[in-house]
């Protein structure tokens, strides 16, 4: 069963207008996991808040302090580079700054922001919504957009309104075409509902799917998107677990591997709601502890708060009686935190990789193992094993080799609670993990620790590992850099596949 739209989309599923989340995407019949439920090109997509850059492909250009720059588009002079000069996407917000003379200033102010390009892409919205009215009455105007809400933040709103809505009725000369109550319509709906993306050379975009945009969240999503640049940024939503008739489809539109206050803060500031899912009202995260601190009273007691989605809460030990507020415990987060993130600042090095490992080591007597900054640390710890000057894959003794599938294996734990079934985040886990499998059976059957069979053992685990991996990223665009990496997992597994074979016998 299939719902068409104008150039999406929807399959075991239909639009529900519930009273508690609005509009909504439920499955009409049994979804498998892997099992695309939406498939959508973008109504209008454009650069992100941020630099300057290209408004063909957004890659990031260096413009002088006064504005000079070879990569200027030759009608407008607005910033293209030379492989963009042809670009369809720019044809529309050209002609308009070219008959209005609009000149490119190239200013970006000290937070590093060019405040003259965040009229790019709602302009783009508001000619496509001239070139297609039917997509847009359909799909895009009803689209949540928090006006209210978005008001009571006075800084930003009149931010918008100066930048966007009056520099396009002004300077732009769109008056006539656009109102001001329009332009801040979809500056709304881009901020509230956009999704943002990687093009295939790895720079960011956002684009507006409306089909996809319904979808309500939940901080345990049940489906996982997928952009594909080279078709022409198609979207397509997939279950990552198996679904029942009648079930919503969710995504998170925070990050997964935040804790719950952190999630609740990002999500109240850019997309206007509190989060009241099983997992944010669970102390534990769902049994993760992925919020806990240590007791500092007592030995073998845990720190938890009595209820995460209230500010003033108070937080107590799980075995003895102290207790404390959560201002002192944000005020301890909030310490530690700009430490990881001196650390994550330096570049990556062997030096990065031992202050890693020592704050892990300084706040292991204050944070739970699975707390979302140590296992934050223990991704950037993944990343730098086997790759960093001094601790390549191939000089890793070991135990250092065992260090990284102990930390690989702890990062997995937190991400199979928290994204179940299909996840590009443990896939790319997942094939790192596969490594020291494979070394450390190797390393152990030469010295003769390991017998064949127990080799065989382990060969296959690393197997069992890569095919979960790999049938992940198989739904990923092929010349993205996860589609390669899946196209590489699954050469590893058919190699370990014939090593596994030639073992038989042995």
């Amino acid at each position: 069963m299939a719902a068409a739209a104008a150039t999406g989309k929807m399959f075991k599923s239909r639009i529900e207008i519930d009273p508690r989340y609005g509009r909504s995407l439920v499955t009409t019949d049994a979804v498998t996991k892997g099992e695309v439920v939406v498939d959508e090109l973008p109504f209008a997509m454009g650069p992100k808040s941020g630099g300057i850059v290209c408004l063909g492909c957004y890659m990031p250009l260096a413009f002088g302090e006064d504005g000079d720059s070879l990569d200027r588009c030759d009608t407008c002079d607005w910033p293209l580079c030379s492989a963009c000069l042809d670009t369809p996407v720019h044809e529309g917000e050209c002609k308009i700054f070219a008959e209005a003379n609009v000149r490119f200033a190239g200013n970006v102010g000290e937070d590093g922001i060019c405040a003259q390009l965040d009229c790019i892409t709602p302009l783009r919205v508001l000619l496509a919504k001239e070139a297609n009215p039917e997509r847009w009455e359909k799909e895009v105007a009803p689209m949540e957009y928090h006006d209210k809400e978005r008001r009571a933040n006075a800084d930003i709103w009149h931010a918008d309104l100066v930048n966007i809505a009056q520099y396009l009725r002004g300077p732009c000369k769109l008056a006539e075409r656009f109102s001001e109550e329009l332009i801040m319509q979809v500056v709304g709906i881009l901020e509230v509902n956009a999704f943002e993306g990687r093009t295939l050379q790895g720079h960011s975009f956002r684009a507006l799917y409306p089909i996809t945009g319904i979808l309500s969240h939940n901080c345990v999503p049940n489906t996982m998107r997928s952009i594909y640049p080279s078709e022409d940024y198609r979207i397509r939503l997939r279950a990552m677990v198996d679904l029942e008739p009648g079930q919503q489809l969710q995504h998170s539109y925070s990050y997964t591997l935040n804790g719950t206050a952190q999630r609740q803060e990002h999500l109240k500031a850019g997309k206007y709601f509190t989060c009241d899912c099983k997992r944010c009202k669970d102390p534990t995260e769902l049994g993760t502890n992925f919020s806990t601190f240590k007791c500092s009273k007592c030995e073998d007691g845990w720190l938890l708060c009595r209820d995460p989605l209230d500010t003033n809460t108070e937080w107590k030990c799980t075995l003895c009686e102290f207790k404390t507020s959560n201002a002192a415990v944000q005020k301890a987060l909030s310490v530690i935190q700009a430490e990881v993130a001196d650390v994550q600042a330096m570049p990556m090095s062997g030096e990065r990789l031992q202050e890693t490992e020592t704050l892990l080591k300084k706040y292991r007597v204050v944070l739970h193992p699975l707390h979302n900054i140590q296992i934050s640390l223990k991704q950037n710890l993944i990343e730098m094993y086997g790759r960093v000057q001094g601790y390549e894959m191939v000089e890793l003794p070991d135990v250092l080799l065992e260090r990284k599938e102990e930390i690989c294996r702890q990062v997995l734990r937190v991400l199979n609670v928290f994204e179940p079934g299909l996840s590009r985040t443990k896939a790319t886990i997942l094939y790192e993990l596969h490594v020291p499998i494979v070394l450390l059976a190797k390393s152990g059957f030469i010295a003769g620790v390991l017998g064949g069979d127990k080799l065989k053992e382990k060969l296959e685990e690393a197997i069992a590992v890569l095919k979960e991996c790999v049938d992940t990223l198989q739904h990923e665009d092929q010349q993205s850099h996860e589609g390669v990496l899946g196209l590489v997992a699954k050469q590893a597994m058919e190699q370990l596949m014939q090593s596994v074979e030639g073992l038989e016998g042995v």
